[in-house]
């Protein structure tokens, strides 16, 4: 309980200051009128007190010409005293005692030589008219409740010391005019309070309910920014990114005002879950989404949580390459926080990111959710590449098959529940027609004992990343089974694009060799033509360590894809696999003519030659006659347990 005492603490203090802010609030305001409200009445009482200079004329004529030039002295220097006062932004309280000294000044300098008049009689009724200076001190202007008492005191007793010592009056007027005046000294002093009280009051209610308008204000931003924020991450949420959406796809409907779409996941967030629980995993999220902030939010977008451990980025950018810079610095963030995430299969030991970008773009279908739907292809086409990585939509990127995702989970637990296995197919040396290596070939079936095609499956596993577990557990059941048993000379097994690109890949290799204490000459993992050109230079970075181990590496599928004469130039290949269509259409002069030039043109490079796919003995008599060095097909060995094979 005592760890809330200091938010309430701060809570109430908040409060408090918020209250004392409206108070002085109030006061600036409050002051300000009464400025303007003190100018006009010093304006409107120096036009009474030159007014009456006819009284003067009328009643003390004898006196008059002296007191109406103190009349118009007094009013010039008064006025033009409070003028330079406030136009030199003197404080409040010193233009109040600028009126209180002009009202306490105009009543001497009047009283003064009014005194000396002949006409007592007269005089003796005008002094009545004293007692206006009093109350315009208690109640004309709006002095402090000091200041009032203080003038009308001193408009009090200059009276009093006039009719004692200098105007000659009888007993009775004395007691009768002193009563009066000092019966209006006590109303207009009573009054004076009373008002300067209620002014407090007011004042008080004024700032209560500004404040409490305040708090209801901010209690309404607090709900509507809560409607909008993520409850764990603290950024928006997706209600938020939805309308910024709408916003970004209005502005480029109408105005043609181009933005991009991010979609962000963190990489193989769920082993991290799984590994270290989920308050750290929340506490990733956290981190992560506040570095995300502090990068988009610099470049004028906005994110917010997509769902699960995926963000969502809506950025208003004129060029795709500006978004491709965006992301790469979204990229580089989070590889800079260093989070561990020592349990992932990819042997990378933190925690990376993978992003889908997509840019407007025209089209048919104008709908802000197609540009919503082309970064999730984005994202998926990053996480098959090998994950932490970008990659912008292409209208070519390969659509997920959404009935395979059942093999999702049963990917992640293959290997645990023994649903993965190795079956190997033999690899003949043609010459001495004998069979001295294997290829392993992975397969998967269901709990239910149903098999699942490897053309279904592996792109699962490379989508979601099972297929770095997957690989690594095939080269090492590959090598036990195999080389350590001695049953062939040479395993092959083939390696994911994303195996290559992974860092690490070779030494975990080079593990594997260790641990079961083989050869690396003995193992040869085979590329896919088809490999994405984009990795290549990590790619052959990860072929050259895995050369300087002696394994051999082998070009597989050799004409099937559009890489295959680049590699060749680029990879000194052990082996050669020619893909098993060049060999089924030699039927036709054609197809042979094609499977002769493919033959000359790798021979001529010095690769040992591999044909696959053979089906008949007339495919092997042929492949003799054209003098291949290694051949592979049902017609030769069906792929087989390790334990059916006879040892090399």
């Amino acid at each position: 309980m005592s760890a809330t005492y200091p938010d309430f603490r701060a809570e109430h203090l908040n409060a408090k200051s918020s209250f004392e802010e409206a108070r002085n609030s109030l006061e600036v305001e409050n002051d300000a009128l009464r400025r303007r409200s003190t100018r006009r009445g010093l304006w409107v009482a120096v036009a009474v007190y030159v007014a009456f200079a006819l009284p003067d004329q009328w009643l003390i004529p004898d006196v008059a010409p002296v007191t109406i030039a103190a009349r118009f002295a007094v009013a010039v220097i008064a006025l033009l005293t409070f003028e330079i006062l406030r136009l030199a932004k003197t404080r409040t309280f010193w233009l109040d005692v600028t009126c209180a000294s002009a009202l306490l000044v105009g009543y001497i300098g009047w009283l003064w030589p009014a005194i000396g008049t002949t006409d007592v009689v007269a005089m003796s009724y005008y002094m009545i008219f004293g007692a206006i200076f009093m109350m315009g001190a208690n109640l004309f202007f709006s002095f402090p409740f000091r200041l009032s008492v203080a003038t009308s005191s001193l408009v009090l007793c200059a009276f009093f010391v006039t009719i004692q010592e200098f105007f000659p009056s009888s007993a009775t007027y004395k007691v009768a005019f002193g009563l009066f005046y000092i019966s209006c000294f006590l109303f207009t002093s009573f009054v004076n309070w009373s008002l300067n009280a209620e002014r407090r009051k007011v004042l008080l209610k004024a700032a209560e309910a500004r404040h409490q308008h305040w708090e209801a204000s901010e209690r309404g931003k607090a709900l509507l920014e809560l409607s909008h924020t993520d409850y764990l991450t603290g950024i928006n949420n997706r209600r938020a990114l939805d309308r910024r959406l709408d916003e970004c796809w209005t502005a480029w409907t109408n105005d043609r005002r181009d933005f991009s779409v991010f979609l962000i996941d963190v990489d193989f967030f769920k082993r991290f879950n799984d590994s270290y629980g989920h308050q750290e995993g929340d506490r990733c999220l956290t981190v992560i989404a506040s570095a995300l902030r502090s990068v988009v939010e610099g470049a004028g977008g906005m994110i917010g949580r997509y769902g699960g451990e995926e963000f969502i980025v809506v950025l208003p950018i004129e060029t795709p390459k500006t978004a491709m810079i965006v992301a790469e610095k979204i990229k580089m963030e989070v590889e800079f926080l260093s989070i561990a995430h020592d349990e992932r299969p990819d042997d990378r030991s933190i925690v990376t990111v993978s992003i889908g970008v997509a840019f407007t773009r025209e089209q048919s279908v104008e709908k802000v959710e197609r540009l919503v739907r082309e970064a999730d292809l984005a994202l998926y086409s990053a996480k098959a590449s090998g994950r932490n990585c970008i990659r912008h939509f292409d209208p070519a990127l390969p659509r997920p098959d959404d009935s395979v995702g059942k093999l999702i989970p049963l990917l992640a637990a293959a290997i645990d529940r023994k649903l993965v296995s190795l079956v190997y197919q033999p690899i003949f040396d043609v010459t001495h027609e004998k069979a001295r290596a294997v290829e392993a070939l992975m397969r998967l079936k269901m709990p239910d004992g149903t098999a699942v095609s490897p053309k279904i499956f592996i792109p699962v596993a490379e989508r979601t990343g099972a297929i770095l577990e997957l690989g690594r557990w095939a080269i090492e059941t590959a090598c036990r089974d195999i080389l350590m048993t001695d049953r062939m000379a040479t395993v092959s097994v083939n390696v994911s694009p994303i195996q290559l690109h992974s860092p690490g890949f070779a030494a975990s290799v080079a593990d594997i060799l260790s641990s079961c204490g083989v050869n690396g000459s003995r193992l040869a993992l085979e590329v896919t033509e088809g490999l994405d050109m984009d990795m290549q230079l990590e790619v052959l970075k990860c072929i050259s360590d895995l050369r300087a181990l002696g394994v051999e590496i082998w070009l597989d599928d050799f004409g099937s894809g559009f890489a295959g004469l680049s590699w060749l130039r680029a990879i000194e290949f052990q082996t050669v696999k020619v893909d098993r269509t060049f060999l089924h259409d030699c039927s036709t002069p054609r197809g042979l003519t094609m499977l002769q030039d493919m033959i000359a043109l790798i021979r001529n490079r010095g690769n040992t030659i591999l044909v696959e796919g053979v089906e008949t003995a007339a495919q092997l008599s042929l492949l003799k006659d054209l003098r291949i060095d290694r051949v592979q097909g049902f017609h030769l060995g069906m792929p087989v347990a390790a334990e059916l094979l006879s040892a090399a």
